[in-house]
């Protein structure tokens, strides 16, 4: 059963949402953050979401907490990290999403 995420920041992906995929995440909505609506409106989040992710290095503090706040309000964990593979897993595996499937130390686990 995956999980329901909000990606909030950057244009594009690129491999992100296979890493998620990976991680049973799957991106209910990715919003970029760059529009003039998203900076000063008070957001809601789509009914059925279960984390929202934060990619900090492509978006402003303004739409941050906009985002921040609305999780914290709908009782939604927020994972932020940079846009790029590395700092994603690592923010995860940090905040409780467990090892992805290719992972090395799962396989092992499940050999033994």
């Amino acid at each position: 059963m995956s999980m329901n995420a909000v990606v909030v920041g950057a244009d594009r992906l690129g491999n992100i949402p296979g890493l998620l995929k990976d991680h049973n995440i799957e991106i209910r909505q990715h919003i970029s953050g760059r529009e003039p609506a998203h900076q000063k409106k008070t957001y809601q989040l789509p009914s059925g979401t279960q984390v929202v992710i934060l990619l900090t290095d492509f978006l402003g503090h303004n739409v941050m907490k906009s985002f921040r706040s609305a999780a914290q309000r709908a009782g939604v964990p927020v994972v932020a990290c940079r846009r790029s593979l590395g700092s994603m897993q690592q923010a995860l595996n940090q905040c409780g999403y467990g090892c992805c499937e290719r992972c090395p130390q799962r396989q092992a686990g499940l050999a033994a």
